[in-house]
């Protein structure tokens, strides 16, 4: 098992993970003025079943239910509407993390694959 080592203490990737997300649950139900329960989680698409799992580990440390994990080109592309399309493909462009990555996404009767 991967541990990381800070000062005297050493935390598993989850556990780090948890740490971050408890300080953006801090925040959202600052902000939202009331309790963050569930979430919505985004993951690089070539994150593979053990790190999803991981994540999901790691919400439910801080605090959280995790009620979806979608790819991160999938959340960009419904967060810029191209999931009200009928059909047809999209390509999306991740430049974020030192590699640069494109998903081509099938949209079809609107549901993105």
């Amino acid at each position: 098992m991967i541990k990381v080592k800070i000062g005297e203490n050493q935390y598993t990737p989850q556990e780090l993970s948890a740490e971050i997300l408890k300080k953006v649950k801090k925040n959202a139900e600052s902000v939202l003025g009331g309790p963050v329960k569930k979430a919505v989680i985004t993951v690089p698409a070539y994150f593979d079943d053990a790190q999803r799992q991981a994540t999901r580990d790691a919400a439910r440390f801080a605090g959280m239910e995790v009620a979806r994990i979608i790819n991160e080109p999938t959340a960009a592309a419904i967060a810029y509407g191209l999931d009200e399309k009928k059909e047809g493909y999209i390509a999306v462009y991740d430049l974020g993390g030192g590699t640069f990555d494109i998903s081509i996404l099938k949209l079809q009767e609107k549901y993105l694959r």
